[in-house]
């Protein structure tokens, strides 16, 4: 059983993990080209989904690098991040570019989403944050408040089975390492020679999370025959990019699209 003291230990892991990578989190680690094309990916589906001028809800804002994109196309975004390194980051971009009017970063993590006293008209989370939430139906219902009626929610998140993962790792002899994907609770994932405590979805089972709130619109796979970006090298970027060709061609098909490094899903509030 997992205790409160338990949540609270892993809690304050991630948060610290994520706060000692912030000053660098732009580089290779948190933006390379690849990630980048992942990102892209859910910018794509927010803006086919949701009207410019919308106010727009971040969970797990990072640097902000998504934030800023959706201001500069005509959003209005509150930035939340467990993370008050990420959001100093955040705020700093915000200066940076003359978007302060626009965009709002809080250090509030996704257990504490019912700290916000507000409406948006769309929520989105982008690489993988909802993989950290520690009870996941909760933070369904916390997003779901804050939404207004048929408000969209657009998510990437870190999926169950990825072929290119178990395969490098399995060559490498690190059997443990190869299957932790398999896992069904959440488990530490190293960053930085620290915990981030994660649990990893199939796309069926992460709506289950969101299904009492959210009808499905539809979802893809992302990095389905590319390979996750960490396994990436320059000099093979010549075959990269057919790979990538084929991911946006079938990502979405069945089965296919319930593989992948990430998978994408669009939902709606119910009613």
């Amino acid at each position: 059983m997992i205790t409160v003291t338990d949540i609270d230990s892993r809690l304050l892991d991630t948060q610290r993990a994520f706060d000692s990578v912030a000053a660098d989190y732009d580089g290779v680690l948190g933006n390379n080209a690849w990630i980048q094309r992942m990102r892209e990916r859910l910018w794509c589906a927010v803006e086919r989904n949701v009207p410019i001028g919308s106010r727009l809800l971040d969970i797990g804002c990072g640097t902000g690098i998504d934030a800023i994109h959706f201001v500069s196309r005509g959003y209005q975004v509150v930035a939340t991040d467990w993370s008050p390194q990420m959001i100093d980051r955040t705020r700093s971009r915000a200066i940076q570019s003359g978007m302060t009017d626009r965009v709002t970063a809080q250090p509030i993590g996704i257990q504490e989403l019912n700290r916000l006293n507000d409406q948006f008209d769309a929520a989105y989370s982008d690489l993988g944050p909802l993989n950290c939430a520690i009870d996941l139906e909760s933070a369904a219902k916390s997003i779901s408040h804050l939404l207004k009626p048929n408000g969209k929610l657009i998510v990437s998140v870190i999926g169950r089975t990825c072929p290119w993962e178990f395969i490098y790792y399995a060559l490498q002899g690190d059997l443990k390492r190869a299957r932790v994907r398999s896992k069904h609770e959440i488990v530490p994932v190293n960053l930085n020679q620290q915990k981030v405590w994660t649990r990893y979805y199939s796309p069926r089972e992460f709506y289950r999370a969101f299904q009492d709130q959210f009808e499905l619109d539809h979802y893809r796979g992302l990095s389905i025959f590319l390979p996750p970006p960490y396994l990436l090298r320059d000099r093979f970027r010549s075959i990269y990019r057919p790979l990538g060709w084929i991911d946006d061609r079938v990502g979405g098909w069945p089965l296919i699209r319930s593989i992948g490094d990430h998978f994408l899903m669009v939902m709606a509030k119910c009613g």
